[in-house]
Parts: C-alpha cells; sequence; structure tokens
C-alpha cells in the first residue's frame, strides 16, 4: 500500500515572545497564537485556516499586567500545531471525556481538523515536541525559575478563553469564569482562597473553582507549593470580553468591563505572600 509521506514542518525559532516581569508573577496565554505554517496549511480542512480554537486576543486583553509588573510569555503558532496546555507524551488531561491532544486532530466540536488520510502519525507528532513545545515550556520554566530565586517564591497564572458552549467537549454552559488550582493542588490554599473571594465579591460573572476545568498540562506540572512555585488556571468565557459570534473581532467595550476584575486578579497574585 502506498503511504504519502508527509512535509516536515518548518523549523523556526521564534516560536514565542517573553517579556520578563520584575514582581513575582508570570502570566502564561498559551493558545493565543494564530500562525499556521504553510506546510500543514495544505493538509488541514479549509475551516481550519480560522484557528478558530483560539483563546482570541487575551494577549491584548492582559496587557495592563505589564504595567503591574507582571511578565508575559506568549506562543506565535496556533493550538493547531501543537498544544502547549498538553503533556509531552500525549496523555489526556481529563479521562473519560472528550479531549483535544498534544498534536489536535479535532476542532472543539469534534469535527476533523485534517483532510482524510493526512493526519500526522507519532513520528511526527513526536517531531514537532522539540520545535514547538520544548522552547516555550525550557523559557516558562527557566523564568520560573529566576522569579523564584529574586523574590523567595514564583507564581504561574495560565490565561485561557472558550466559546462557553461546547458540546462535544462539556454539556450546557460554562460558568463565565472558572478558576483551576488541580484540586487545591497546584497553590498554596491560602492564595487558592484569595483569589476565590476576589471572585465571590462580585456579582457580574459567574464562576466556579476547580470545575470542569481544574488546569491543563502547566498548572499541574509547574504548580509546586512545596518548592515555592504556585500555579493557577483560568478559563474565562468569551462572551466576558467578546461577541461569541465574532471572536475574532476586539470588542473594547466587552474588555472594558471585564478588566477591573481581572486587574484585581492579578494584583492579588502579585501582592501575595506565603
Amino acid at each position: 500500500m502506498f503511504v504519502r509521506k508527509q512535509p516536515a514542518l518548518t523549523d523556526v525559532r521564534d516560536t514565542f515572545v517573553l517579556q520578563p516581569g520584575g514582581s513575582p508573577l508570570l502570566l502564561s496565554v498559551p493558545h493565543a497564537g494564530t500562525t499556521l505554517p504553510e506546510a500543514l496549511r495544505d493538509r488541514l480542512v479549509p475551516r481550519a485556516a480560522e484557528v478558530e480554537d483560539t483563546d482570541w486576543h487575551l494577549e491584548r486583553l492582559y496587557a495592563f499586567a505589564r504595567d503591574l509588573g507582571a511578565g508575559l510569555i506568549v506562543p506565535k503558532y496556533s493550538r493547531f500545531v501543537v498544544d502547549l496546555n498538553r503533556p509531552p507524551e500525549d496523555t489526556p488531561m481529563y479521562p473519560g471525556v472528550n479531549n483535544t491532544g498534544l498534536v489536535p486532530t479535532r476542532f472543539f466540536s469534534g469535527d476533523a481538523l485534517y483532510l482524510e488520510g493526512r493526519t500526522p502519525d507519532a513520528a511526527e507528532i513526536a517531531a514537532r515536541v522539540p520545535t514547538y513545545w520544548q522552547p516555550y515550556h525550557g523559557a516558562l520554566a527557566a523564568e520560573l525559575a529566576r522569579l523564584r530565586a529574586l523574590h523567595g517564591h514564583a507564581v504561574l497564572f495560565d490565561a485561557h478563553s472558550i466559546k462557553s458552549e461546547l458540546p462535544w467537549l462539556f454539556k450546557g454552559k460554562l460558568p463565565q469564569l472558572n478558576l483551576g488550582t488541580a484540586d487545591g493542588s497546584s497553590c498554596a490554599a491560602s492564595l487558592s482562597a484569595a483569589l476565590s473571594h476576589v471572585l465571590a465579591a462580585q456579582r457580574r460573572y459567574s464562576h466556579v473553582v476547580d470545575g470542569r476545568f481544574k488546569g491543563g498540562y502547566i498548572t499541574r506540572h509547574y504548580g509546586r507549593p512545596a518548592e515555592r512555585v504556585h500555579a493557577m488556571q483560568l478559563e474565562m468565557c468569551w462572551c466576558c470580553y467578546l461577541d461569541e459570534e465574532r471572536p475574532q473581532l476586539w470588542s473594547a467595550d466587552r474588555a472594558a468591563e471585564v478588566t477591573p476584575l481581572l486587574r484585581t486578579l492579578v494584583q492579588t497574585m502579585i501582592d501575595w505572600r506565603a
């Protein structure tokens, strides 16, 4: 049987941008990238060109954090190339429910991402790790080590956003703000309590702690309170800051409404001490 050899993706070096900060807080936005390598585009269904499962505009929404002293790390490439919030060995993050993997082959809707017969094999998936996955994680780990050495501890905030209704991934409608601490294991209890208090003190946005989204690989892997590195994830519904039917378009009015709450959360993480 003839097997079509898949072309290698471009070997790139500028896969992310890191802006170090002066506070103990590093903000990671692993799904904000939108670039697709040209060698990959021809293998994806036409719809994939819109990179619809992007965490749209989060680097812009959280730009204020830089003024507060937080560091920021943002990838260039789309999660369709590699998912930076999945383990390199590609074990499921949420066993027993639908997931997308290290190299997704389905949209969040469950539809096929690749043209028939063009999905990556195990060798190609493994090859994407050193090119696209490892640079981000190498920089993230090094920056957390720097912050811990400088401040005595480091805090990692992994920022995400998602459409509020995606039946293939979860039932019903998500709370608007979903704080994940890996069931309390990825950060100190006092930090989780401080953030939970901020969410509970407002009435505009529904929220939950450690619900459907408890934190992905980044939160679970880097959150090591005993080693003075604390991590948490916030999965925010698009409707908090965008029109969910047109998420590619920036909505200044909606962003302005949620920014004060996000600013309070970020400042709480910066000010927190064990």
